[in-house]
């Protein structure tokens, strides 16, 4: 797995040590967005067989943690990561086969939706998730035969 550019450096900018196991669990995240941790982990682990898993758990953590991944957990599914960060976007989830697509907010700006009442929060962010079913799964609903 090829490191992508500027790991080191978006490492280092928010004060964290660049390590194997850290570029290469930013790469990973990058090649498979939306992945859960074992896809992630058997990504990691095919570059840097001796990795623990603990450690990758780590790296996770501490990436989402300072915002270079971030993490998210839709209702009923695994926890999954994605490096898209900082944007403030949202999901849209095939309820069939799970897939997960970006849906870029309808404002350009954070929260990019407003609260019928803010109860006196100061609200940065607003995570929205869309359920449906993705093209794939209707069209092979529409084509099943009945038995």
């Amino acid at each position: 797995m090829t490191s992508g550019p500027g790991n080191a450096e978006r490492l280092r900018a928010v004060g964290l040590r660049v390590t194997q196991p850290r570029v290469a669990v930013m790469d990973a995240v990058r090649a498979n967005p939306h992945a859960d941790t074992e896809t992630i982990a058997g990504a990691v682990r095919a570059g840097l067989p001796t990795v623990s898993r603990q450690t990758i758990y780590d790296v996770l953590d501490a990436l989402s943690r300072v915002g270079l991944l971030r993490r998210i957990q839709p209702a009923g599914h695994l926890v999954r990561y994605e490096s898209r960060t900082g944007d403030n976007h949202h999901h849209i989830i095939c309820r069939t086969c799970g897939l997960i697509a970006d849906a870029d907010c309808a404002v350009g700006e954070a929260p990019c939706l407003t609260a019928s009442h803010d109860h006196g929060f100061e609200l940065d962010e607003a995570e929205v998730i869309f359920w449906g079913t993705c093209p794939e799964c209707a069209a092979s609903t529409k084509t099943r035969s009945p038995l």
